[in-house]
This record gives C-alpha cells, structure tokens and sequence, in this order.
C-alpha cells in the first residue's frame, strides 16, 4: 500500500519530516475492519507525534501518524458485527497502531461507525477525532446536563476544531449560554457561526467576561494554553464549578488554587478508551453513531475550511505546516 511516514523527528521543512513510501497491505484482526481511505483530517496531534516521538533515536521502520479517517470497509474480521464490505466509515483511530497517512488502514470496528451520508467524505473527515473530543468533554468529563438552561459555558480556544465542535453540540443539546474566545475578527465571525452566544478577547480573559457582566461561569472547556489561562480560569470558574483541558503544559500548575471553590478538574484525551481498551471503549463508536445522524439531520455542520488534495508527502508537509502556524480556524481536510 502506498503511505506517507516519517523515522526521525525534523522540523516540517526538512526533506525527511516526511516521505512517500510502499509498505505492505494491513492484515485485519479478529475486531478490526480494513479500510481503504478516501480522505483524513489533519490534527495538531499529528505534528505534535511526529516532532516528539524519535526526538533521541529514529524509528526502526516508518512511522504513520494521523487519526481522521473516512473511507470503505475491504473485509472484515471475524469477531466483527454491524458493518459490511462496502460501508463508508468514520472513526479517529487509535494511537497504538498505524495511523491513516495510507491507502489502507484496520481499526477496530468498536471506535468506528457508519459515516454521514448527506457529506462528501472530506467533509466528513472533519469531525471524527473534535467530535468524540467535544462530546467527550462536554457529557463525560464536565458532566454537562442536557437539559441545563441557566449555566454557562467558557470555550477557549473556539475557534479551532475541538472548540467548532464543541460550540455547536453545546447550542444543539444544552441549554448553556456558550462563550468563545477569539482575538482575531475572523476567528470570532466563525465562532458565532459555530453557536456561539457571546465571543470574548482571551488577551484579556478575566476583564473581557466581567466587561459582559459576568462574574463567572459554570463550566469551562479548555482547548489551547493551559498555563496561559491558569490564573484567569481559577478566578472565572464558579465555586462547584467544573474544568476540563486537553492542553499539556510543562509549566507546574497551583492546583490548590481551585480547592476554596471545590472546582472539579479533568483531563480529557479522546485516545484513552482505545489506548487502554476500556470496558466502555464501544461508547466511542456510539458517539460517531450519533454525531453522523445530527450531521445528516442537519443540526451538526462539518467544520473544514481548507482542503488539499493527494497521499503524498509534498501534500501532507503543507498540511503540517499550516497545523504548525497555530493560525488554522476550522479543520484541514486531505483529500486522497
């Protein structure tokens, strides 16, 4: 199969960051479909594995990032039910095995679902990965209620794909009152498009909310600069609050800062529950499940904003290097 992988870890502008290579077709297991894939998303946890990962020795053979994927189902193993050879499928992989920089990729049928059917692929290959992130932030780890309509909802970083996500689920199936941060006059236009009931400068996070007249709020979903925003996320969220972050940092956090409040503090990794093959790992093909009816009932709209075109290298170095810019609003879709 032809894929794009990578041994050693270079910034994007090396010849080697990233290279075309044949590599044999994947052999299913006994849970996995085979897919051959029509389009990927390219997330920062891409560029994030493919700079850390052979930092101090290269990998022994190429290395395949990437964890968007749509395409149709080539054979199936045999512990696998409710797919067929020929269905379109979604999912967002698993960071333990190869990832969709290939013609062909088996992930295991319990984190994939049945793609949307009103999209074309590459857009539906914008959600995969920021849907299961967003409603796993939003139902599993803040424990937002549906039926919640007086709370408040604090996004930062809402105009990226997590954030797009979660803006929309948020004013789809909550009542919250969903606030965005966004410093640039585009990334707040597309925040408002996404749901958003109010739009805030995170330059200044603290003054920007209370200038709105609001003290604080309920609920926090924290997506870029966690030690950036520690202070003013620990003076914004309300006593029994609750935030959760997907953003690491290096920096050591006051946790204690939180405890006046009784604020609850949770990460949130979407690879968790295939990583560690969890009981409720078959939830995560429930989500998509879900997430392609909302998009094919038309309460849900795909979040691409650029599109490329092309398993190849040369495409994929440029859809790194615009992830890298740290300036993407929406997704970036590879269309092969």
């Amino acid at each position: 199969m032809k894929a794009v992988g990578f041994l050693k870890s270079l910034p994007i502008d090396d010849a080697d960051s990233l290279f075309d290579v044949d590599l044999p077709d994947p052999t299913p297991l006994e849970n996995d479909l085979l897919v051959e894939i029509e389009a990927v998303s390219v997330n920062p946890a891409d560029a994030k594995r493919r700079i850390r990962t052979a930092v101090d020795a290269p990998h022994p053979e190429p290395f395949l990032v990437g964890y968007d994927a749509v395409g149709i189902v080539q054979a199936t193993g045999s512990a696998v039910s409710g797919f067929s050879v020929g269905d379109r499928v979604w999912y967002a992989g698993d960071a333990n095995r190869p990832g969709s920089y290939a013609s062909l990729q088996c992930v295991d049928h319990r984190i994939a679902s049945i793609a949307p059917n009103s999209v074309a692929p590459e857009q539906a290959a914008s959600l995969p990965l920021t849907s299961l992130t967003a409603w796993e932030v939003l139902f599993d780890r803040l424990q937002v209620p549906t039926d919640e309509n007086r709370k408040s909802l604090l996004i930062i970083g809402g105009a990226g794909g997590v954030g797009s996500v979660t803006l929309q689920l948020a004013r789809k199936l909550t009542g919250l009152t969903a606030v965005a941060t966004a410093s640039r006059q585009e990334s707040a236009d597309w925040c408002y498009k996404m749901g958003a009931h109010e739009v805030v400068d995170h330059h200044d996070l603290v003054a920007e909310s209370r200038k709105n007249g609001r003290e604080y709020v309920d609920y926090i979903a924290q997506y870029n600069g966690l030690d950036i925003h520690w202070d003013a996320m620990c003076e914004l969220i309300a006593p029994q609050g609750r935030i959760s972050s997907i953003a690491e940092t290096s920096e050591k956090l006051d946790l204690c800062a939180l405890q006046g409040k009784s604020v609850g503090f949770m990460w949130e990794l979407m690879f968790t529950r295939s990583m560690f093959g969890t009981e409720d790992m078959a939830q995560q093909g429930k989500i998509l499940s879900r997430m392609a009816s909302l998009v094919d009932d038309g309460i849900v709209q795909t979040t691409e904003t650029k599109v490329l075109n092309g398993l190849s290298a040369q495409t994929l170095k440029e859809a790194h290097r615009i992830i890298e810019s740290g300036a993407m609003i929406g997704k970036l879709v590879v269309k092969f």
